[in-house]
């Protein structure tokens, strides 16, 4: 059964979404996180995934004290990116709540840091992010495309240990016309005992359910519960199937 792990992403404390990774697109939705999450909570979920977008353009985490706020009122597992550069960024994420972290950029620029990290704290702490622009990996919060091809990149961490994946598509994040099943199916088809979690473009319960239909692990639904083309009502329904 597909897990839905719902996103809170985080710019100046409040709870936005953005349209393919566009900043200037950026749109709030609620100011208060900490009452987005307890709600996610009520309807379910286990888990939360945090992203601290104001992190992801700069060279450190900058929402930390958000994150600890979110740990403190709820028990979700929260896997925590965006701003992480150094390891004293992992600790600090772990120390203000955080379950696991999740790797972007660093992953990319620096592989050899990025295993370093996957080894010293295990692959149950450590995502890889694996988002990608037409096939190509992109950083620092989506505004560089680089020449590592996406099976290629996952390839490199699996076969280094890694067993937790989020790949988002880049050219359907934040636009709600469906998420992109054939790629999601093409990663699992090459490495079946990956974790993988899938992420943009879902619009609809619907969806959740084609990608539950396709094997995928599990999926990170953001503007779609915000715009309430998936109600918190539904979502409860999805997750008492489990």
């Amino acid at each position: 059964m597909t897990e839905i792990i719902p996103a809170i992403d985080i710019i100046d404390g409040k709870c936005v979404r953005l349209t393919k990774g566009d900043y200037s697109s950026a749109k709030v939705y609620s100011g208060n996180p900490v009452d987005i999450a307890k709600a996610y909570e009520d309807a379910g979920c286990s888990k939360l995934h945090v992203v601290d977008l104001d992190g992801a353009k700069s060279s450190h985490i900058v929402n930390h004290l958000t994150l600890e706020k979110i740990a403190v009122a709820t028990s979700l597992t929260i896997d925590f990116g965006g701003g992480i550069k150094h390891d004293r960024d992992i600790r600090q994420a772990l120390d203000y709540g955080a379950a696991k972290v999740t790797l972007g950029s660093i992953a990319v620029k620096d592989p050899a840091l990025s295993l370093e990290w996957l080894k010293s704290y295990g692959n149950e702490v450590v995502i890889i992010g694996a988002d990608a622009r037409n096939g190509k990996i992109s950083t620092s919060g989506w505004m560089h495309d680089s020449d590592w091809d996406i099976m290629d990149f996952i390839s490199e961490y699996v076969d280094n240990g890694a067993t937790q994946i989020i790949s988002t598509d880049i050219n359907v994040d934040g636009t709600l016309g469906g998420p992109s099943i054939e790629l999601y199916k093409k990663i699992l088809a090459k490495f079946p005992a990956l974790y993988l979690i899938a992420s943009g473009g879902v619009g609809n319960i619907d969806d959740v359910i084609a990608l539950d239909d396709a094997g995928i692990p599990a999926v990170i639904v953001g503007k779609a519960i915000y715009e309430g083309r998936i109600t918190l009502k539904q979502m409860e329904n999805f997750n008492m199937q489990k």
